[in-house]
């Protein structure tokens, strides 16, 4: 039975956002704190609202390519790519141009148009190895007819997020992961400071932020709304969600999973707090949803990750497809092939 007090907090808090306001921390707790199935689905009847409001019936659809896999030096529990990890994941060197291309033009056989080079390793510096990758990123660009994404790491020096931005680079991708309070028991070889630094430097240079978490780290519900409005005190820009997919040899790797309405219910209430973010589902989606995965839109979804993950397999793009379609929305692919971008439609960042 629908709980009438739980009702009226809903309606309240999704209401405010809807008259352009904001929810407060307090809000959120209560919201996350909901227990019953029938007060869960009235929330994602309402944030379904808040997504449509503020961004329609098209979901962003981007892509990733895992441009050097393994042997990274630092120590996040939940990655299977740390080199202190005894994992089974890919491991290999950075991947040439001809490589990233033909992983560019199968992206662009199912139309999108946003692909991020993801690199193991601690971050950038300046150097040879960053020549090499904005050359990557401008033949990307060129021949690739994609628009170059990131996922690089810590960028301490405000020059190197610059030389990113001259290559073509327009969003990167650094999650907080966490909150402040418990990210040092998730990683203690780089500090939340480093990677708040990181976000700075690149809002400096002009790059879109794409900063998100995981969820099922162990954090606390308490935890998941603070990283929320950690996100948006900091202006985010696209909020990823991923979903802990416990890989053996991973310190997390006895993690118990998040039952589904637990996700849909953390996912609704970044909705409420983020309104106008492009709030993207990522990685473990499928593993950890199952079949509700349909459900993340009705939570607030606006933006999905599809093709294959860093070190785990994905569902098919077509399925992906074939869902939005099934729902009445529409897939939008990202950003334009460079040479038909001066007769394109200008699109909201995201």
């Amino acid at each position: 039975m629908l709980d009438a007090v739980a009702r009226n907090r809903i309606a309240e808090a999704a209401r405010t956002v809807l008259d352009g306001g904001q929810i407060t921390r307090r809000q959120a707790l209560d919201l996350i704190a909901l227990e019953e199935p029938a007060d869960i689905f009235e929330l994602l009847a309402w944030t379904n609202r808040v997504r449509e409001r503020f961004h329609g019936r098209r979901i962003r659809l981007c892509s990733i390519l895992n441009i050097k896999a393994g042997g990274c030096p630092e120590d996040c529990k939940f990655c299977a790519q740390a080199s202190r990890y005894a994992t089974e994941t890919p491991r290999h060197g950075l991947l040439d141009a001809e490589s990233i291309l033909r992983a560019a033009a199968e992206t662009r056989r199912y139309g999108v148009r946003g692909v991020a080079l993801v690199a193991a390793w601690r971050g950038l510096e300046e150097g040879p190895l960053l020549d090499r990758l904005c050359e990557q990123f401008q033949l990307l660009e060129r021949k690739g007819k994609v628009q170059p994404h990131a996922s690089l790491g810590l960028i301490q020096n405000p020059r190197v997020a610059r030389r990113l931005y001259e290559a073509g680079v327009r969003c990167y991708n650094h999650n907080l992961e966490t909150s402040r309070r418990f990210f040092p028991s998730q990683c203690t070889t780089h500090t939340y400071e480093d990677r708040l630094r990181t976000l700075r430097c690149l809002k400096a240079a002009g790059i879109r932020v794409c900063s998100g978490g995981v969820l099922g780290l162990g954090e606390t519900r308490e935890d998941r709304i603070d990283l929320a409005f950690a996100l948006r005190d900091l202006e985010a820009d696209v909020v990823p969600i991923n979903i802990l997919n416990p890989i053996p040899g991973t310190p997390c790797e006895n993690n118990p999973p998040l039952h589904p309405l637990e996700i849909l219910k953390t996912v609704a209430c970044f909705r409420l707090i983020l309104p106008r973010q492009q709030i993207l589902v990522a990685g473990g989606r499928a593993v950890n949803l199952r079949d509700a995965q349909s459900l993340v839109f009705a939570a607030g979804a606006s933006a999905l990750m599809v093709g294959n993950y860093l070190t785990t397999l994905n569902r098919p793009v077509e399925e992906d497809l074939q869902m939005l379609r099934d729902l009445g929305l529409e897939p939008d692919f990202g950003p334009p092939s460079p040479d038909r971008e001066q007769a394109a439609v200008p699109r909201a960042a995201g």
